[in-house]
Formats: structure tokens, sequence, C-alpha cells
């Protein structure tokens, strides 16, 4: 029976991101994904018009699943500290257990691949920096951290630590965990 078009895409992203799992970097090509997939170069570009697209197929996946999440966490969480913690947690879990969208996150499997794809990585950072900060202001109106506590600074301390953790994942071959050393960690950068 015949894979229907939003089936095979779908296999096609998750085929990628397994690939991208692998702990040695090498460039993908669509030659080795079309191989892995047994399926000809030309029946990927069916579905895909460029290996870019498959790439802004991951970071769809990225941001939906991420912000879903955040939303989810500001919802439920009413304590502006809670939703700060919760989501840095969350973004270290995540990386955790989608390796190879680690390597998405921090831009290493976009290397050599068109320019928008790193600049939609930026700008998904950007949201996450200002989620973090959103969260931190209401914890400063509740009174949870100092009124006069320079959010912005914080958040983009959190920022930088949780992509520092999701490089040394990447970088150490999957084998230093994102949230290793979290709850130790985590009063330091919650004050």
């Amino acid at each position: 029976m015949a894979t229907r078009s939003g089936e095979r895409k779908n296999q096609i992203l998750q085929v990628l991101a397994q690939m991208l799992e692998a702990p040695k970097s090498e460039k993908i090509t669509t030659a080795a994904l079309a191989a892995k997939l047994d399926v000809s170069e030309a029946a990927l570009y069916r579905h895909f018009a460029s290996k870019a697209q498959m790439y802004e197929g991951l970071i769809g996946f990225v941001e939906e699943t991420i912000f879903g999440l955040i939303n989810k966490i500001s919802t439920e969480q009413e304590s502006g500290l809670q939703q700060t913690h919760g989501i840095a947690a969350m973004l270290l879990s995540f990386a955790e257990k989608n390796p190879g969208m680690t390597r998405v996150l921090i831009g290493d499997a976009l290397v050599n691949e068109d320019a928008r794809l790193q600049a939609r990585i930026n700008q998904l950072h950007d949201r996450l920096e200002a989620a973090l900060k959103q969260s931190l202001r209401l914890a400063a109106t509740q009174g949870e951290i100092d009124k006069d506590a320079d959010v912005a600074a914080q958040a983009n301390l959190m920022l930088a630590f949780i992509t520092g953790r999701w490089h040394q994942f990447a970088k150490s071959g999957f084998k230093r965990l994102p949230t290793e050393l979290w709850q130790k960690q985590a009063p330091m950068l919650l004050g």
C-alpha cells in the first residue's frame, strides 16, 4: 500500500532527525538520506523542494513543540518563578530526549546550509529569551524576585546557560546530559 504524502514527509523528517543523532557530525546529503529511506533522491524532492525545506520542517516541529509546552507551563503555573524554572527544565529535557533536534537548535546541523535557516534558529532563541523574560517579570511583580531585578539580563543569562548545556550535549557525542546538574544549578540561576 502506498504511503500518503503527509506520512512520507513525516517519515523523511524522522529519518533526517535520526541521522542527526549520530555522534560524529558528518554533513547529511540528500543521497545519504534517500539511501536510508530506500528511495531515490527524486522521491525526496517530490515532498520537499530542497534540503533547506526539510530542515525548515524540523525547525517547525521544534517551534511547535517547544512553544506549545511553554504555553502549557505558563497556563498551569501561576508563580512566575515556577514558570521560569519549568521553561528552563523543559528546554533542557527537550534537548536530552531529542539529540538530533539539539544539533538543529544550536545551528550545528545547519552549517553550510541556507543562511535563512540559521536566521530562523536565531529568531527562535530570541523568542525563548522573551518567554523567560516574561516569566521573570511576573516573578518580580509577585515579589518572588527583587522588583528592581534586571529581568532582561537574567533571561539572557538563563538562555546562555541553556544553549551552553545544549552545546556540551552535542559536542560530547550526546554523553553529557543537559539536565545533569540542573537541580543544583537552578537555584544559582534563579537566585
